[in-house]
């Protein structure tokens, strides 16, 4: 099989289990984002924003972040574009992907931005994220002033691979995960 195959047989595997998980263990998760997020930034004097993501269908909402810090949102863009804005309390209108995103200002260059949490579909102790196959984060990374910004995966446990999952030439690792049962960075 090819690798694109193979992402697409982890990534039907993964939404299934995905799929299970309960709004307690969501939740715990989040709680575990929380704890992680605010251990970050007691060692920042000025800490940037956070960029966060819009939840879809059975992702771990972190959107509560919002009532302590400064949130960024991603907004896809043609050409698998990923850009950062201010969430304001402008009205969010859906990007390119129909997701909704801030429609605001200027995008956040990397340096105003101090981590970012991403959803994931699995993510394996090699720190090997699979996502739904857009390639966004990967090409927002390729970059290496947004490499080295700390990029955190966020799921519950069932979907953390015990075998490493497949990596394409192109796939960035993450700097680490949170789950509801563990913080691995």
């Amino acid at each position: 099989m090819s690798i694109f195959e193979n992402k697409k047989f982890e990534r039907n595997t993964f939404r299934k289990l995905r799929d299970e998980i309960s709004l307690n263990q969501r939740k715990n998760v989040e709680k575990n984002v929380r704890l992680f997020v605010d251990s970050f930034v007691k060692g920042y004097k000025n800490i940037g924003y956070i960029a966060i993501y819009w939840p879809l269908k059975n992702e771990v909402d972190i959107r509560s972040l919002k009532k302590k810090y400064a949130i960024a949102l991603p907004r896809c863009k043609d050409k698998k574009e990923l850009l950062f804005y201010p969430w304001d309390e402008n009205p969010l209108t859906k990007d390119s992907e129909g997701i909704l995103s801030p429609n605001n200002s200027l995008p956040l260059s990397h340096s105003q931005i101090s981590m970012i949490l991403v959803p994931c579909l699995s993510v394996d102790r090699n720190l090997t994220r699979l996502g739904y196959g857009g390639g966004y984060f990967d090409k927002l990374r390729r970059d290496n002033d947004w490499r080295n910004i700390t990029c955190i995966g966020v799921l519950t446990s069932n979907c953390v691979s015990t075998i490493p999952l497949n990596k394409a030439e192109w796939d960035i690792p993450l700097s680490g995960f949170i789950t509801e049962k563990e913080i691995f960075v």
